[in-house]
């Protein structure tokens, strides 16, 4: 099993975050997102997939498609949940991390060992193809979910996403001119990123701990 960065509370509930396509999971963005829930109280895991791992010491591969990468998720929140006892959890990623997630959740929700779903900048499709959308699953998901997004992110924008049949347990959190790592233009709304980031994980620790009861 690849190592596990853990960041926050050892008593908080447990949220098991997967990195983006290519960033690793100790990038400054999954880094900051993980500082930002330990201060609210969420005990955060994150853990990279074999290929994301195989990089730090060979050549730079791309990542596999993400339905091949489901059964690696669904193995590490297995072994967390054997090790931790801190059941249940709630899952999720950056990205390409929170649709591998999206994938594995109701099967794992199905036995009682994931209570939820976080997703980070979800790829409803990709950048400059609106037409190749990723969201039959979601349509029918089972599990509770928040879905963090920017509104002009170029993986889906709140005018793509609200034309979606998403299913009726998935929550939408809209930062206002985020793109895809939740970044505004602040001279044009006056938001900041910090803000965007701290306003998401409010969000994520509130549905985590409502999610776990705890």
């Amino acid at each position: 099993m690849t190592p596990v960065l853990w960041t926050g509370p050892d008593d908080g509930p447990v949220l098991v975050l997967a990195h983006g396509a290519g960033a690793a999971m100790d990038s400054e963005w999954m880094g900051r997102v993980a500082v930002l829930l330990a201060e609210r109280g969420v005990r955060v895991a994150r853990f990279e997939f074999a290929y994301m791992a195989a990089r730090r010491s060979g050549p730079k591969r791309p990542p596999p498609r993400a339905d091949t990468l489901v059964g690696e998720y669904r193995d590490v929140v297995v072994l967390l949940a054997e090790r931790s006892g801190d059941l249940p959890l709630v899952i999720g990623g950056k990205s390409m991390g929170g649709r591998v997630a999206s994938m594995a959740v109701d099967e794992l929700h199905a036995t009682g060992a994931v209570a939820g779903l976080v997703c980070l900048g979800y790829p409803f499709h990709p950048p400059g193809a609106p037409d190749k959308v990723r969201t039959a699953h979601l349509e029918r998901l089972a599990a509770p979910a928040l879905f963090c997004q920017g509104t002009r992110d170029p993986f889906g924008t709140r005018d793509d996403v609200d034309g979606y049949a998403l299913a009726p347990g998935i929550r939408m959190l809209w930062l206002e001119d985020g793109e895809h790592e939740l970044r505004p233009r602040t001279r044009l709304t006056g938001f900041t990123h910090a803000q965007h980031l701290a306003t998401a994980a409010d969000a994520v620790a509130r549905f985590v701990r409502e999610a776990t009861g705890r």
